[in-house]
C-alpha cells in the first residue's frame, strides 16, 4: 500500500449470526468452538427440507427502524442495520457529530436482497391478482435497501452503494470500503452485508433440489458443516449478516478511538470458468490472494492466517485448498473455516468471517474448522483443529468465493491506531 495513503482501520463491529449478536460471545463460541447448527423447528419454513441450518435470532423492528415501516422492512434489511446500529455504537461514533456526514459512506451488500418479501408477494398476486401486491414491494425488496435503510437511519450522506456479487458480496463491500479510504473519497465507511435465505421456501429449495447442501446429518445437525474433512457432502444454509465501521486511522486517533486492526489490502479475480462451479486448479483464488498480499506491501512469510471460504463443498474445498498450495507453498500459513460454526450466509459470509478474522488479529488467536475429524487428503494445508490456537499475527487473509467465478481476498493487520482493542472474549483476557 502507498506510505503516504490514509491507513483504513476497523473500529466498530456488529454482527447478526447463528450465534447470536454479541461481538464477544461469537468470538469465544469461534475458538471454542461451539456450533450455531441446528435442526429447524417443526413451524420454521425449512423443517423438513435440511438437516441443518444456521437460524439467526429473530429481530424487534422497533429496535431499529421507523413505526411505519416496522410491517414492511424486508428480513435481509432489518438485519443489516441492526448489524450497523451495533457497529457504530462499538466504534463510538455517531454520523454528523464526530464525523461530517457528507464524508461517510455505506455500503451494504447482498446475494439475493429481499427474497422474503418477493416470495409473499408472489403468491399474493397468484391469489388476488394485481391488486394483492403491496405498494411497499421495491422499497423492501430491491438489493441497495438495506443500504439505503442504514444511511436514512444514520444521516450519511457521503458515497452509497450495494455490491451484489453472490457470496462474494459483503467481501466485496470491505474491499470498496478500502478503495475509498485510501483514495481520500470517504473518512469513515459503513460497510458489510446481509442475507435472509431461510426466511423463504424458494431459496431453500433451490440449493436443495440443485443437491449442494449437507445430507445425512438429521440427528446431529451440528456436525453437518465440514469444511476440508473427507466426509462433507455440502455446505448448510445460515442466516445474517455483519457490518464493520473502517475509518481513518487518524480521524479515530483525534477521537480517541480504539481500532481492532488495519485493512490494507485487497484483491479481486474472476474465474471465468463455469457460472456455479470454481475452477479445480484454484487458479483464480490464487491470483486473488497473491493480489491481495502484492497491495498490502507484504511477503509471503508475513501471512500468518487464512481464513478460508471453506463451505464444506467437495469440488469447492479442494480448489481452495489447491490456491494455498500454490500460492505459499510448503510454508504455509495456519487456515481454517468458521463456516463449520455458523454455516453458509451466503451474501454475509464474507463481512462476519471479515469479523472473524479481525478478532483472530486483535486477540492473538485463531478460531478453527469445527467438525475437521479426518482432514481430506487432497486439501493438505495447516488446518487449525480442536480449540484455538495462539498465534501473533503479522497479517491475516479472509478470503471468499461466490457463484459466477468472484473471488475476493481482504488482508488485516494489527492496528495502527494509539489506542488498540480486543473482543473482549473470556479468552482473550
Amino acid at each position: 500500500m502507498n506510505s503516504a495513503a490514509p491507513r483504513a482501520t476497523v473500529t466498530g463491529i456488529g454482527l447478526v449470526t447463528p450465534l447470536g449478536t454479541d461481538v464477544p460471545d461469537f468470538f469465544a463460541a469461534l475458538c471454542e468452538p461451539r456450533s450455531g447448527l441446528v435442526s429447524p423447528p417443526p413451524d420454521h419454513v425449512a423443517a423438513g427440507l435440511v438437516d441443518a441450518a444456521g437460524i439467526a435470532p429473530d429481530l424487534d423492528p422497533a429496535a431499529h427502524v421507523p413505526r411505519h415501516d416496522r410491517s414492511v422492512v424486508d428480513r435481509f434489511s432489518l438485519m443489516a442495520v441492526a448489524a450497523a446500529d451495533a457497529a457504530l455504537a462499538d466504534a463510538g461514533l455517531t454520523v454528523g457529530q464526530d464525523v461530517d456526514p457528507y464524508r461517510v459512506a455505506v455500503i451494504a451488500s447482498t446475494g439475493a436482497g429481499g427474497m422474503i418479501t418477493f416470495e409473499r408477494q408472489a403468491r399474493l398476486s397468484g391469489e388476488r391478482g394485481a391488486p394483492g401486491v403491496s405498494s411497499y414491494l421495491y422499497s423492501a425488496f430491491l438489493p441497495n435497501m438495506a443500504t439505503a435503510r442504514i444511511a436514512l437511519k444514520h444521516g450519511i450522506r457521503g458515497f452509497s452503494s450495494t455490491v451484489t456479487t453472490a457470496c462474494a458480496a459483503s467481501a466485496h463491500a470491505i474491499a470498496e470500503a478500502f478503495r475509498l479510504i485510501t483514495a481520500g473519497d470517504a473518512d469513515v465507511v459503513v460497510c458489510g452485508g446481509t442475507e435472509a435465505t431461510l426466511g423463504g421456501l424458494t431459496g431453500i429449495a433451490g440449493f436443495r433440489n440443485a443437491r449442494a447442501l449437507a445430507t445425512g446429518w438429521a440427528d446431529d445437525p451440528t456436525a453437518a458443516s465440514r469444511p476440508f474433512d473427507s466426509r462433507r457432502n455440502g455446505f448448510v444454509l445460515g442466516e445474517g449478516g455483519g457490518m464493520l465501521v473502517v475509518e481513518r486511522a487518524d480521524l479515530a486517533d483525534a477521537r480517541g478511538a480504539a481500532g481492532y486492526a488495519d485493512l490494507t489490502g485487497w484483491g479481486s479475480t474472476t474465474d471465468a470458468f463455469h457460472l456455479i462451479m470454481p475452477n479445480p486448479d484454484g487458479s483464480g483464488v490464487a491470483a486473488c490472494m497473491r493480489g491481495a498480499i502484492e497491495k498490502a506491501g507484504l511477503g509471503l512469510a508475513d501471512v500468518g492466517y487464512v481464513n478460508a471460504h471453506g463451505t464444506g463443498t467437495k469440488i469447492g474445498d479442494m480448489a481452495e485448498a489447491a490456491a494455498i498450495q500454490q500460492v505459499f507453498g510448503p510454508d504455509q500459513p495456519a487456515v481454517s473455516s468458521t463456516k463449520g460454526v455458523t454455516g453458509h450466509l451466503l451474501g454475509g459470509a464474507g463481512a462476519v468471517e471479515a469479523a472473524a478474522t479481525v478478532l483472530a488479529v486483535a486477540d492473538g488467536v485463531l478460531p478453527p474448522t469445527r467438525n475437521l475429524d479426518d482432514p481430506d487428503p487432497k486439501c493438505d494445508l495447516d488446518h487449525v483443529r480442536g480449540g484455538g490456537r495462539p498465534a501473533r499475527l503479522t497479517a491475516a487473509l479472509s478470503t471468499s468465493s461466490a457463484f459466477g467465478g468472484h473471488n475476493v481476498s481482504l488482508v488485516f493487520q494489527p492496528p495502527s491506531t494509539r489506542r488498540t482493542r480486543n473482543s473482549g472474549a473470556v479468552h482473550a483476557r
